[in-house]
């Protein structure tokens, strides 16, 4: 089974601390060492959010902006993989190239952002269509997609299962109303939608649930499933 998770940065680092960096590593040493092929992506989180808005006073360009922004996702990366063992690789790969090459050696990957103008969502959605991943899991602070924030609003709705062309209907929507309420973006929907990858978007402020996803399917979030596709993976009928 091969599965690329992407851990929000203020899921991941929401203060900087080892032993929940550690909490992360363990899980993803567990899925690997189960047999699972792990790619991973991380995000920004605070620490880009700190320098860009310091950078932005500083009439900085959008391009240096979005520099710093992926300067910090591989900062967030580097934490992680000095938490993880001998398996990940030394640096954060910079191209879908090199982290599919780690994935096929049985590596695990962990990248950060790739280039301006492209969120770490969209990267994680990128390498899962480039390594022809089963399972795309994104590990956000919130429980799932809605059809609002839910964190502003208290009658958002949670979808329980979208097809990937609902997902990018519900995220453009979000985007148009809400800003950056979407847990997942635009771009990163398109592509689950071109790739038709199975995707599944969950809290991940606890990283068991990470695991519990990718085991066994079993979450509270929203599963995205492609058209057509019908009953549970034969990958998760083999852990039940």
């Amino acid at each position: 089974m091969k599965v690329v998770v992407s851990v929000g940065g203020s899921v991941f680092v929401p203060t900087v601390s080892a032993e929940y960096v550690r909490d992360h590593a363990a899980v993803v040493e567990e899925l690997a060492d189960e047999g699972r092929t792990m790619g991973i992506v991380v995000g920004g989180g605070t620490t880009a959010r700190e320098y860009i808005g310091v950078a932005r006073d500083l009439d900085a360009n959008e391009m240096v902006l979005d520099e710093l922004g992926i300067a910090a996702t591989r900062l967030n990366a580097r934490l992680l993989t000095a938490a993880l063992d001998t398996s990940a690789t030394p640096s954060p790969p910079e191209d879908y190239e090199t982290a599919g090459a780690a994935m096929r050696r049985g590596d695990v990957p962990v990248m950060g952002g790739v280039a301006p103008a492209q969120t770490t969502d969209a990267v994680a959605a990128a390498l899962a269509e480039y390594t022809d991943a089963d399972l795309l899991v994104y590990a956000t602070s919130v429980s799932g997609v809605f059809d609002a924030d839910p964190n502003e609003a208290d009658d958002a709705r949670k979808f329980d299962r979208l097809t990937p062309g609902e997902l990018v209907d519900v995220i453009a929507d979000l985007e148009r109303t809400a800003g950056a309420a979407a847990p997942v973006d635009l771009v990163a929907a398109k592509v689950i939608e071109r790739a038709g990858l199975r995707t599944v978007v969950l809290d991940g402020t606890d990283p068991g649930r990470i695991a519990d996803a990718v085991r066994r399917g079993d979450h509270d979030g929203t599963d995205v499933v492609p058209d057509g596709e019908t009953g549970e993976p034969t990958y998760w009928a083999a852990e039940s």
